[in-house]
């Protein structure tokens, strides 16, 4: 049974993971439109804090995973090496 619940932001209605270390919403965002793909953060080498969310994306619906970052630079270094399984 899930315990996280759910809060809305500007553009996104999120679900924490429990796995998130840090469970804030950081500026740097990255939408993954993958809603099933696994997303193993710690594995990316990240320099900044970082969190992961099951997202609903307000604009049109669509369902995916928010990614957020606090550096820039990790945001980055996401966008370079994530590829959907």
């Amino acid at each position: 049974m899930a315990t996280a619940k759910s809060f809305d932001t500007a553009d996104y209605k999120l679900f924490p993971s429990p796995r998130n270390v840090h469970r804030m919403v950081f500026e740097h965002q990255v939408f993954v439109p993958h809603p099933y793909a696994l997303i193993d953060l710690p594995s990316y080498y990240l320099k900044g804090r970082y969190s992961l969310f099951a997202a609903c994306r307000l604009s049109d619906g669509k369902m995916g995973q928010l990614v957020t970052l606090e550096l820039a630079e990790d945001e980055a270094r996401f966008k370079a090496n994530f590829v959907p399984d």
